[in-house]
């Protein structure tokens, strides 16, 4: 199955996660204790309008793995679920 994501994601995603200096937008999570994110808990970057193809800065927010689920969880999104990584 092709990705919708862009073959520079990873870039992008850093590049957000770093602006947003480690720490997620929704809860406030600080990820720059690398401890934390072995723990199970992580930190990802959402799409508002949940269009992965769609990589305007704007568009582009750094959450904690369960506060990204909490956005994706009961609404209509591009992926399901079971693709949010929880590792909990």
């Amino acid at each position: 199955m092709m990705s919708r994501y862009s073959q520079d994601w990873n870039e992008i995603a850093l590049e957000v996660k770093e602006k947003a200096d480690w720490k997620c937008a929704k809860c406030g999570a600080d990820f720059k204790d690398k401890e934390k994110s072995r723990r199970g808990k992580c930190l990802q970057v959402h799409h508002w309008n949940r269009i992965p193809e769609d990589n305007r800065p704007e568009n582009l927010v750094a959450l904690c793995n369960s506060c990204h689920l909490e956005y994706h969880r009961g609404r209509k999104g591009n992926i399901t679920i079971g693709q949010l990584s929880l590792n909990l």
